[in-house]
């Protein structure tokens, strides 16, 4: 069962280098479905409407299980695979990385290509932040100004980050927590059973 997984902390943008006259521009993306998918490449191609291509590789789900590669018309094989198997050499996740090709006159032919592509994208992620994520659920208490010390301290020793609050008659607590510690945490609360707990899935 995963519950985290590695990603981009931000966008990288702008990397390029030349390769016989071909020029190659290579960004890279955190992203969270297709649809985002889609987004960031129309973008793309309003930032660069003249460019011969636009080859790219995404990589999405918590196991890396939803993946294209796309070639955009260059010979099969040539352009997505090499931009996708870097992403699978940094082991990350929930990501695009796409190359835009201005053409330079010069045929590259497909193992040129492929060298081409696979340093495109090479040069955006190594410039990239990786950074660790973690699956959250949110989790709602009710309780008494009486148990409030209680549930606070089980709060923090948990790391659980506070997302709602609300002091009336009585208090509520809406927090967010790593799933991993989930039923360790809610266990913690078993002494206290005059709180009112509410998991959402």
């Amino acid at each position: 069962m995963t519950y985290s997984y590695q990603t981009l902390a931000k966008i990288i943008k702008d990397v390029s280098f030349k390769e016989k006259g071909s020029r190659f521009i290579s960004y890279a993306y955190p992203v969270l479905d297709e649809e985002d998918v889609k987004k960031k490449l129309a973008d793309l191609w309003l930032l660069h409407p003249d460019a011969t291509h636009i080859c790219y590789a995404y990589r999405l789900g918590l196991e890396g299980e939803d993946y294209r590669a796309n070639d955009d018309g260059e010979p099969s094989g040539s352009a997505g695979l090499p931009i996708y198997n870097q992403i699978l050499s940094k082991n990350i996740t929930f990501v695009l990385v796409a190359s835009v090709r201005y053409y330079g006159g010069t045929k590259l032919g497909v193992p040129g290509l492929v060298r081409a592509y696979k340093q495109s994208a090479q040069l955006a992620l190594e410039q990239a932040e990786i950074v660790e994520r973690h699956q959250t659920e949110k989790i709602s208490f009710e309780f008494s100004y009486e148990d409030q010390g209680a549930v606070m301290r089980n709060v923090d020793r948990f790391g659980a980050e506070v997302i709602e609050t609300e002091f009336t008659d009585s208090c509520r607590l809406l927090v967010s927590i790593r799933k991993q510690d989930t039923d360790n945490f809610l266990a913690s609360f078993e002494p206290l059973y005059k709180v009112k707990i509410k998991k959402f899935e």
